[in-house]
């Protein structure tokens, strides 16, 4: 019998395996009563894009969101007021995590999975009741650790709990500068999960984690 050529499926969390949905109609709708008619395309392009600069806590709050959402909004040629800051925050916290229609295929990969995510302590409890218990090995998140994306030393602290050489590791994340870059700085085979095509000159790249299947 072949070696297998990974031990583990590595996955990030956030925007890789579970997402808000909602955020986007909600946040459309928000500019739409402000006199601002936005595709949802470009809208999730340049949020996409302000993600990749500005870093997120592992707890967000009010102050944050109304950072980023300057920033996105000024992306999008809009100049923001506190007033459509606070319709957009107001809309747009505390959403449902929903599972990827995609992830359908984690019941394929018949090998351990694994979490490394920039995430707080409820992150089980949201992957738990959208997976099921015991789906993933081990579930190593930020707040826990108190490391976090882009920090190598998160990526070790992966590597010494999961105990596997980097090599025999598929890691699966959305961001180039938070997951892909550290992970492959350490030798394990990062992949970016792109299902917005936001990077299509990457190479190492997937639009749905069905294509794991030509990987694995």
């Amino acid at each position: 019998m072949d070696k297998l050529k990974y031990e583990v499926v590595l996955f990030d969390a956030a925007n890789t395996l579970i997402h808000k949905p909602a955020l986007w109609d909600n946040m459309i709708r928000v500019l739409k009563d402000h006199g601002q008619d936005i595709n949802q395309a470009e809208l999730r392009k340049k949020h996409k894009l302000i993600s990749e600069i500005i870093h997120f806590p592992d707890r967000t709050n009010s102050d944050f969101y109304r950072k980023f959402n300057k920033e996105l909004l000024l992306s999008l040629g809009i100049i923001p007021d506190d007033t459509l800051l606070d319709d957009i925050f107001n809309a747009c916290t505390y959403l449902p995590w929903q599972a990827f229609e995609d992830t359908e295929y984690l019941k394929e990969i018949n090998l351990p999975k694994a979490i490394l995510s920039n995430f707080n302590s409820s992150l089980k409890d949201h992957l738990d009741t959208l997976f099921g218990e015991n789906v993933f090995s081990e579930i190593i998140g930020s707040e826990k650790e108190k490391v976090g994306k882009p920090s190598v030393e998160f990526y070790q602290r992966a590597l010494e709990i999961l105990a596997i050489e980097p090599a025999k590791i598929l890691y699966v994340g959305d961001s180039l500068k938070l997951d892909v870059i550290p992970a492959k700085s350490l030798g394990i085979d990062a992949w970016l999960i792109d299902r917005d095509d936001n990077f299509t000159y990457f190479d190492k790249r997937i639009t749905s984690l069905n294509e794991l299947k030509d990987i694995i």
